[in-house]
Order: structure tokens, then C-alpha cells, then sequence
């Protein structure tokens, strides 16, 4: 889960200041300076990547259709001070997206998402030139639910940093809270507005996010998600796998990237795949469908939508790395039902971290705001995630045989560091087991 009703609930405090706000200047000024800490400030950001490599991201979509594929890809890139920078929010159909989510109103929603994060950048180089050097390890990712493809740039960017290429894929099982497709256009071209002079005769058709039904069960649902989620995933890793081995591929999107520069700079042998919440679900459902992910990554993993009978078939590596505020006890038996004496397992948690301590939002709200919508913990949010990328990439270099210099961060797979905790801080008894 990406939001949950924490945030909705609390989001309806923004709204009362924001009517307040309407009305009278100088309450307006003071919302201003408490969201966005004041009008000097320059804190509030996705932080760039730290490794070695600068960073560039491009979209691509295979088949214009609903059954086709769609990801941004995270790489490294070309150095040049003129590249780009890509809006955080692609466009305003993922505010409604957001806002439908949440239940709140769209035309007030967009006010202040727009207000609070609208303007934020990716530190990444929109279509910038791909570097080559060697075979990159490549890595998928998979989003929470009521997210999308760019709301854990911070994760990828810096994941690409490090000399990795992340593809972060966009779902379209309707758990995004927006996504997109194209399709045949239903009216003469001079007569339609959604036509798009890089798809001629298709016209753009948007998903939102699927509510559950009144009465309606959850886990058949979410089951069903997930299952297609690992699909998509699994796409995602044939498409660059043929795009690798020098394959033609047609994008649908208006880009000026080169795909045929990643030709033969791929290393497919050594592929893994990421997810937060949902996406942490989507983790273990891919790795039990897909041999080829030599590991994986569960991030604060929502396990409920998975069937337990797949997890003795789960034969890779798995890392989750939790948040202390979010996980439960029903949700960490299903973790520890993955362990084994045979395949490495690990499990830390990072002290002070709440749920949205992975997604963008935490760097990009200030303390006040970030408390009330608990989108930050009590950790600075640049510290714990500092400590969830180390691991990663000490977990990867060990699993993926990669000859970095990770190995360094392996005492923190262990928990080793004073704002991490081995294993769960949640009291499960063994007798649960």
C-alpha cells in the first residue's frame, strides 16, 4: 500500500486549511510557510543519486494496448549540465488518480497537490544519452498500491547511480491510481482532443485506481492483482531481455532515447527485482513465476494478497527491509513463513521509519505537514533511506556475485547499525509460527 487512511484522514486537515486559506491572505501565507517550511527554504527535494554515475531516465511503452508494457527506465547516462530534468508528476490525470484514491475531491485535490508538489523535479536526464560501460546488472521495480512509475525516483535514480539499470514498471491491474494506454480513436481525428501526433490514429485512454465494491472480498481481488503484477513484471524483463540481444523495439511514446544503445549492455544473468508494499508482494509472486530474478527485494512488503502455497516454491534470495511503524504481526508470520535453512533469507527494520518512508513523498513535504499526513517517521528521512539503498546494493553484490565495493554495508544485513533492528521490533510468538 502506498497511502492509506492515515493520510486520507489527515489529508482533510489540508483541505479545512486550504478553504481557510481562500478566504484570508495572511492564512494563506502561514499554510505556505508550514508546508513548505519557509520562503528561503531549498531542503524539500528528491535527492540525487550518490554513486558513481550520473543518471538518466526515459519511458517506454510496448503495444499501445491495455496488455502492453510500460516502464520508466533509470540508467546510467552521459555527463552533460543540459540535460532535462523530468516533472516528478508526469501530468494532472495522476493528481485526479491520487485524488480518487483517497476519496477527496478532484478539483480541490489538484489545488493542493499541485500547491505542495507540483513543481518538483527528478534528478535524473530526461533522454539523455546511455552510457556504456560493460554489462550493467539490471533490476525491476514494482510500485505500491495507488502509486505509479515515478513515485520511488529516489530509490531508482540512486539504485542507477550505482551502476544499475532500473526499470520501474507502471501496472495497469488497476492498482495504480493512474495509468494509461492508447487506443483506437472512436471519432474523426479534427474532432477529437486527446489525439497525439506520435500515435496518429490512437487516442490516450486513462486508468484509474479500482475501489473495492461494496460487500465485495479483498483477497480475490488483490490476489488476482498480483498475479498480473509479476506479469508485468516478468514482460518488463523479456522486453529489455530482446531489446539487450539487439531486438528492434517500437516505443509509443514521443522519445528522443536511443533504445539500440543498450544493445548487448545488459547483463542478463545477474537481473533481480524490487517492490514496496504491494510491490513487496509483487516481489515474491515474480520470483516464484520467474527463475531468471536471481533475488529480491520486499520493501515494508504487504503480504496479504499472495497465496501461502507459493512460498515453498520460492527458491532465490529474498531481503525485506520494514519500516518500524507499519508492519503487524499476522504480516511478519507470513514473512517468517518464507524463511529457510537452505536459501539465504534476511529480514531488518529501520527504527523511526513509517510506512512512506520509501515512496518520494517523504523528501519532498516538510516536518510539520509530513507528520500530520505521516509521510516522514521519526529518522531523517535522507538517513533511512541511505540505510534501505546500502543494503540493497550489499544484498545484490552478495547475491548477484557482482564485483563492487558493497560488501562494505554487509554488517547492516545483519542490523548492525543503531537505526536498524535485526529482524522485526513486533512481538511474534512462536507458538503463531
Amino acid at each position: 500500500m502506498l497511502l492509506y487512511s492515515g493520510f486520507k484522514h489527515q489529508l482533510t486537515v489540508v483541505e479545512k486549511l486550504y478553504h481557510l486559506t481562500r478566504t484570508t491572505a495572511a492564512l494563506w501565507n502561514k499554510l505556505r510557510q508550514a508546508t513548505m517550511g519557509n520562503s528561503c527554504s531549498t531542503t524539500l527535494g528528491i535527492p540525487p543519486g550518490k554513486g558513481p554515475n550520473k543518471v538518466g531516465c526515459t519511458d517506454l511503452m510496448v503495444n499501445h494496448t491495455v496488455q502492453g508494457s510500460f516502464f520508466r527506465l533509470y540508467y546510467p547516462c552521459v555527463e552533460s549540465p543540459d540535460y532535462e530534468m523530468p516533472c516528478w508528476i508526469p501530468s494532472q490525470e495522476y493528481f485526479n488518480g491520487l485524488a480518487d484514491f483517497l476519496k477527496i475531491n478532484r478539483s480541490l485535490s489538484e489545488k493542493i497537490f499541485n500547491y505542495l508538489y507540483g513543481s518538483f523535479k527528478i534528478p535524473a536526464g530526461l533522454d539523455a544519452p546511455f552510457k556504456p560501460n560493460g554489462k550493467y546488472p539490471l533490476i525491476i521495480f514494482s510500485h505500491g498500491l495507488g502509486a505509479f512509475r515515478t513515485l520511488y525516483s529516489a530509490i531508482c535514480s540512486e539504485i542507477a547511480s550505482q551502476g544499475f539499470v532500473v526499470a520501474s514498471v507502471e501496472h495497469r491491474d488497476e492498482s495504480a491510481s493512474a495509468t494509461f494506454y492508447f487506443q483506437e480513436k472512436s471519432v474523426p481525428e479534427e474532432q477529437n482532443q486527446l489525439a497525439t501526433p506520435e500515435n496518429g490514429n490512437l487516442e490516450k485512454k486513462w486508468m484509474y485506481y479500482r475501489s473495492l465494491e461494496p460487500g465485495e472480498r479483498e483477497f480475490p481481488l488483490r490476489n488476482e492483482q498480483v498475479k498480473k503484477r509479476a506479469d508485468e513484471c516478468i514482460k518488463a524483463l523479456d522486453i529489455l531481455t530482446g531489446i539487450n540481444s539487439g531486438s528492434s523495439v517500437t516505443n509509443e511514446l514521443e522519445s528522443r532515447f536511443d533504445w539500440t544503445t543498450l544493445e548487448n549492455s545488459l547483463d542478463m544473468c545477474r537481473t533481480a527485482i524490487m517492490g514496496h508494499s504491494f510491490g513487496g508482494a509483487t516481489v515474491i509472486e515474480s520470483l516464484c513465476k520467474e527463475l531468471r530474478f536471481k533475488c529480491g527485494i520486499a520493501l515494508d512488503s504487504w503480504m496479504f494478497p499472495l497465496d501461502e502455497e507459493i512460498f515453498p516454491r520460492v527458491k532465490q534470495p529474498i531481503l525485506f527491509i520494514n519500516s518500524e511503524k507499519f508492519q503487524w504481526a499476522g504480516n511478519i508470520i507470513r514473512m517468517n513463513k518464507l524463511d529457510s535453512s537452505t536459501i539465504p533469507r534476511k529480514m531488518i527494520t529501520i527504527r523511526g521509519t513509517v510506512h512512506q518512508s520509501f515512496p518520494d513523498f517523504t523528501f519532498l513535504t516538510s516536518h510539520w505537514i509530513g507528520k500530520i499526513l505521516k509521510l516522514k517517521g521519526e529518522i531523517d528521512p535522507q538517513v533511512a533511506l541511505d540505510l534501505s539503498n546500502k543494503a540493497s546494493l550489499a544484498f545484490l553484490q552478495r547475491h548477484l556475485s557482482l564485483e563492487k565495493d558493497f560488501s562494505k554495508w554487509d554488517t547492516l544485513l545483519d542490523g548492525q547499525d543503531d537505526n536498524l533492528i535485526r529482524g522485526t521490533n513486533i512481538d511474534v510468538h512462536q507458538s503463531s509460527m
